[in-house]
């Protein structure tokens, strides 16, 4: 950056000076709120009102933001998640002190898991309340922002309405800095309601800060993967995330090396590539072709719980990790840990790595493909399977997924073909319940002119029906699948084969279908059979639509026990 950076900002006319000298009268804290995020570029903000953060709401009809407003705040959360993640920008969330701020905490550690870019602005009660004294305001915590701190990115306080611009600036450029994350802002309800004879906010700049590779590591890296043998990678969400999935099959082609991605990066490596392990994570056959690897490049993946198949994994390789998060490098493998942005540091990597011919890779690829779904044949699980190719089927290429915590979900983690990268989601950072909908939502208020899928199971569904009224007061192009088998499926499972018998799965639940209709959203009752036809239906509709389908799924058998 040059040192006369400050010297380019542009000049203001004498029009602009007139303006900023008699700002409009009737502007509050809220205005100073939405004027900034404008501003930084946002159009759409995801919320839900209170009392103490009125002046913020008021300020909306001042403005050109567009506003969706959920029923639940943790679901707006979920919303402004999926909005962040398909469009790669900061996706505000205006929440109300207290009971509405805590309520949207599982929706950020979903965010914070999932590295997506939410800006959450929260209310506080009145400035002469804060600092911990028991004043007995409505909505009071101790300290409201300590619930938050270690989970978001970054806390930003404001106590003045003159630290509101520079607090949303700042939090803006952390969400944004890779890895992408939630981030908190808080202003007390009377700075939000004050009178301000501030100027307008116009030119506001918070550029990201960017991650670059070391070049001393990129060169060991490229030396290591250009005189490899069995070079094989594990592409991440981070390649999804940085737009890497280019760059990504560029180097594996130029190398050689089979790629599987994780359930976080379903979509960065082409499904019917020659060198793709598609997604078998949870299957010992891959996971003995990984640790096989004389040198093992993964990308973008903190290789956690799920991506190392249940911890089994050890490679035998060296490891080289390119990861924007700094706290997952070597978290769990020891390695060459890069820290840098997924899409930087591939670039440099391409560049650097000498062309390596190994015309063994693609059948070595198609052993272990054959001897994975060998092993799922032979377990009989033709339902599932079918239901995922049915879904494939209805569903457009470009159309985005969201994918809630249910055995469909598991089955597609590992089964589905997402045929562009960024188009399928679900809430496995967290694993928390309820993500699809909501999310498949805030989907659709990034981009109306595709349908977008949200798919459930029955428990799950429960924690999002109110968001029925949401897709159907802004009319949102979302179709939402709800595998209904009367209860926690999986967790069935897991007691049932851990116990012997269940506690606690077995659920009633309502007529789904009456009630869809009920909120003004057409519905129908599918079947295995008529599932393609059903969804492809629903799809070429305009507005939400609920598709029901009363199936028992079960799970493959794990390897990793």
């Amino acid at each position: 950056m040059s040192h006369d950076h400050h010297d380019e900002r542009p000049e203001l006319t004498p029009e602009q000076i007139a303006a900023v000298l008699n700002p409009p009268p009737g502007r509050n804290g809220g205005d100073l709120v939405v004027e900034t995020l404008q501003g930084l570029g946002a159009t759409t903000v995801f919320g839900l009102p209170g009392q103490h953060a009125l002046g913020m709401f008021d300020a909306l009809r001042r403005s050109s933001l567009g506003y969706v407003g959920l029923r639940v705040e943790n679901n707006a959360g979920f919303a402004a998640d999926a909005y962040g993640r398909v469009t790669g920008e900061v996706a505000p969330l205006l929440l109300s002190t207290g009971p509405g701020a805590l309520t949207s905490l599982a929706a950020l550690q979903e965010a914070a898991a999932a590295s997506a870019p939410v800006l959450a602005i929260s209310s506080q009660i009145p400035s002469a309340g804060l600092g911990g004294g028991r004043h007995g305001y409505l909505h009071e915590l101790r300290d409201q922002k300590a619930s938050f701190r270690d989970i978001v990115k970054s806390v930003h306080t404001v106590r003045t309405a003159s630290q509101i611009p520079s607090a949303i600036a700042a939090a803006w450029e952390s969400a944004l800095t890779a890895p992408h994350g939630p981030v908190w802002v808080e202003i007390p309800q009377d700075v939000l309601l004050a009178e301000t004879t501030l100027p307008v906010v116009t030119a506001m700049d918070a550029t990201p800060r960017e991650v670059h590779a070391r070049p001393e590591l990129i060169a060991v890296a490229a030396h290591l993967l250009s005189n490899a043998e069995r070079p094989a990678i594990i592409a991440g969400g981070g390649v999804v995330r940085s737009d890497a999935s280019g760059k990504l099959r560029a180097l594996a082609e130029k190398i050689s090396a089979p790629v599987v991605t994780t359930f976080g990066g379903k979509g960065a490596f082409p499904w019917e590539h020659p060198l793709s392990l598609q997604s078998w994570l949870e299957d010992r056959h891959t996971t003995d072709f990984l640790e096989d690897a004389d040198v093992l490049l993964v990308v973008g993946s903190g290789l956690g719980e799920l991506s190392s198949n249940y911890c089994t994994f050890a490679p035998r390789g060296r490891v080289v990790q390119i990861e924007a998060d700094a706290g997952k490098l070597e978290s769990n493998h020891p390695a060459l840990g890069i820290h840098a942005d997924a899409r930087d540091a591939l670039a440099e990597l391409l560049e650097a790595v000498t062309p390596r011919e190994d015309p063994t890779a693609a059948e070595r690829v198609r052993e272990v493909l054959g001897r994975v779904r060998d092993r799922i044949d032979a377990q009989e699980r033709t339902l599932e399977q079918h239901l995922l190719g049915e879904i494939r089927a209805a569903l457009p290429d470009t159309s985005p997924s969201f994918w809630d915590m249910t055995i469909l979900a598991y089955w597609a983690w590992s089964a589905f073909d997402a045929r562009h990268p960024n188009t399928m989601h679900s809430a496995q950072g967290a694993g928390g319940l309820g993500y699809g909908f909501p999310a498949a939502i805030g989907a659709a208020a990034a981009d109306r002119t595709k349908p977008v899928l949200a798919v459930s199971g029955d428990g799950g569904a429960m924690y999002s029906l109110a968001e029925l009224a949401t897709a159907r007061q802004y009319d949102l192009p979302v179709t939402w699948l709800i595998v209904d088998d009367g209860g926690y499926g999986i967790l069935r499972e897991y007691m049932t084969d851990a116990f012997g018998e269940t506690t606690g799965t077995e659920l009633s639940r309502p007529d789904f279908v009456a009630l869809a209709e009920s909120f003004g959203v057409p519905a129908v009752r599918t079947s295995p059979e008529t599932l393609a036809a059903d969804l492809a239906k629903s799809f070429a509709q305009p507005g939400p639509s609920v598709v029901v389908l009363p199936a028992l799924l079960r799970m493959f058998e794990p390897t990793h026990l």
